[in-house]
């Protein structure tokens, strides 16, 4: 997989609620060419699961991390849904703000 040259538009932050840290994703291309965005700085992609939808990934644990709160699966565009999302790592759970920036 490699980055590709990311127009602003194609960056997502997701902004946590309860202390408002920001982690920025960009998007890059699998080899069969489908969407994927990489969080900046951790090996953790938000990518298109076949049964869950849009979802945060950790490649390294190979689990999922996060997914959108209130889009069911059905009205999952081709880009994740903007909006909340929950998380859950650990024994914690964290709801953030996903959007797209310019």
């Amino acid at each position: 997989m490699s980055l590709d040259k990311t127009p602003l538009s194609e960056r997502i932050e997701m902004r946590r609620h309860c202390d408002g840290a920001v982690y920025t994703f960009v998007r890059a291309n699998d080899d069969n060419g489908m969407r994927r965005y990489r969080r900046a700085d951790k090996n953790i992609w938000m990518l298109r699961h076949p049964d869950f939808g849009w979802v945060v990934w950790d490649a390294d644990a190979d689990c999922l991390m996060g997914r959108p709160w209130a889009v069911a699966i059905a009205d999952q565009g081709d880009r994740p849904p903007e909006g909340d999302w929950v998380s859950r790592k650990d024994k914690n759970s964290y709801v953030y703000r996903l959007a797209f920036v310019a």
